[in-house]
């Protein structure tokens, strides 16, 4: 079961050949003062893969989270288009980090981990910005953008796993889910 509303993380399972039903998990997903990123998406991952558990007994369940973290700030989902264009803005010409938290839980047991992958942006103009954020694209998304859209017009260099970026590290996944059957 996927813990989560996301197409993007649901095509990503689909692509791999993996089914699934998903169910998304609501839970409070305020960022705690002082929290790391890696800590606060873990723990969030956690939460909806937790809070989907609790529901469907027997399953399970992945869930996910994701940030962006630049020079130690984190950029979640931008509430409007001024704060989409403040956090492109930062990203412009920039390297940042991707985090993604991944839980899988059934019952009583659990795995969580996450993954990073670097992000270099190269510089934005004003009217490149506008342009983006006029697409409609960044809504929803961790950073205002998706890599997988108009953003990649912009992206000068990775290092890491691009599905990470997308939102769902599936390398890490089935990591994990390998690791809970040897255990």
């Amino acid at each position: 079961m996927l813990a989560s509303a996301s197409p993007r993380r649901a095509a990503i399972l689909r692509a791999v050949g993996w089914s699934f039903e998903t169910w998304a998990a609501n839970i409070d997903e305020t960022m705690r003062t002082g929290e790391k990123a890696e800590d606060a998406v873990q723990r969030l991952a956690l939460g909806k893969a937790e809070a989907a558990a609790r529901l469907h007994p027997n399953a399970l369940v992945l869930a996910a989270d994701t940030t962006v973290v630049v020079d130690s700030q984190i950029l979640e989902k931008p509430q409007d288009d001024r704060e989409a264009r403040r956090m492109l803005g930062l990203l412009s010409g920039r390297w940042h980090d991707v985090l993604t938290g991944v839980a899988l839980a059934r019952n009583d047991r659990r795995a969580v981990a996450y993954e990073r992958t670097q992000v270099r942006f190269s510089e934005m103009s004003a009217e490149e910005i506008d342009w983006y954020i006029q697409s409609g694209e960044p809504t929803d998304k961790a950073g205002a953008y998706a890599i997988q859209g108009r953003a990649s017009l912009f992206i000068e260099e990775i290092q890491g796993d691009y599905w990470n970026i997308v939102g769902l590290p599936i390398r890490l996944v089935y990591r994990l889910m390998k690791s809970k059957d040897e255990g």
